[in-house]
C-alpha cells in the first residue's frame, strides 16, 4: 500500500492517470469520510479530505475536492536536528512563519573518553536546537488552539511539544516526512498538509 498527497487543483488529473494506469477505467463510491477508486485491473484508491473533514456527498471528483475548507487557524510544526521551521495559517493565508537552524555535530568514530565527551556536546547542541524550536514555535503557535501538522524527527517533535506553551495546539494525525526543514521545505509542507491524502493497493 502506497500513500501520496495530491493537491486539490490535481485531483482530477490524478484520478485519470490512476485509470489509465489501472484498465483505463475507475468506479467511485463513497464512505468512511471519504471516496473509493476501483480499477478494472482490482487496483484501489481511497482518498480523504485533510484536517479530518467527513465527506458525504456524491461520488464524483470534483465535487470531493470542493469539499476542502481549510481551517480557520491552522499550522505546520517540522522539527529535526538541526532545524526547523513553523508556520501559521488563516485557511491559505500565511500569518506568520520562522524556520531556523543550529549546528548539531555528527557522529564520532572515536572510542573510550572522547566518545562520551562527543555524545555531552552533541546531546547538548541538540537540546539547544529544540529550545530554540520551542521558543520560536510558542510565540507563533502558543496563542489560541491552533490545529498543527508535524514533520520531521518524531523524538525531536515530542520534545519541542512538552513546552507548556504549546499545550493549547492541537496535534493533527498526520505526518509530514520532511528534508532539514528549510524554507523551501516549510512551504512545500504547508501545501502537502493542505492536500488529499490517497491510500493506493496496487493490484
Amino acid at each position: 500500500m502506497q500513500q501520496v498527497l495530491v493537491p486539490r487543483e490535481r485531483l482530477e488529473r490524478w484520478v485519470a492517470n490512476f485509470a489509465a494506469r489501472h484498465g483505463g477505467g475507475y468506479g467511485l463510491t463513497t464512505g468512511t469520510g471519504g471516496i473509493f477508486g476501483l480499477a478494472p485491473d482490482g487496483s484501489t484508491f481511497h482518498a480523504r479530505l485533510p484536517f479530518d473533514i467527513q465527506y458525504d456527498g456524491p461520488a464524483e471528483v470534483d465535487a470531493f475536492a470542493a469539499a476542502i475548507v481549510l481551517p480557520d487557524d491552522w499550522g505546520v510544526l517540522l522539527v529535526r536536528k538541526g532545524g526547523f521551521a513553523v508556520a501559521r495559517l488563516a485557511g491559505e493565508r500565511l500569518v506568520a512563519s520562522k524556520t531556523g537552524q543550529r549546528h548539531v555535530q555528527g557522529r564520532t568514530k572515536a572510542g573510550g573518553q572522547s566518545q562520551q565527551r562527543f555524545a555531552r556536546r552533541r546531546d547538548n547542541q541538540a537540546r539547544q536546537a529544540y529550545e530554540a524550536a520551542a521558543d520560536h514555535a510558542a510565540r507563533i503557535l502558543g496563542e489560541g488552539a491552533p490545529r498543527v501538522v508535524t514533520g520531521g524527527d518524531h523524538p525531536a517533535i515530542d520534545d519541542v511539544l512538552t513546552d507548556p506553551r504549546l499545550r493549547h495546539v492541537t496535534v493533527d494525525e498526520r505526518w509530514l516526512a520532511v528534508a532539514d526543514p528549510r524554507r523551501g521545505v516549510l512551504e512545500q509542507a504547508i501545501l502537502d498538509a493542505a492536500s488529499v491524502w490517497v491510500q493506493v493497493d496496487n493490484a
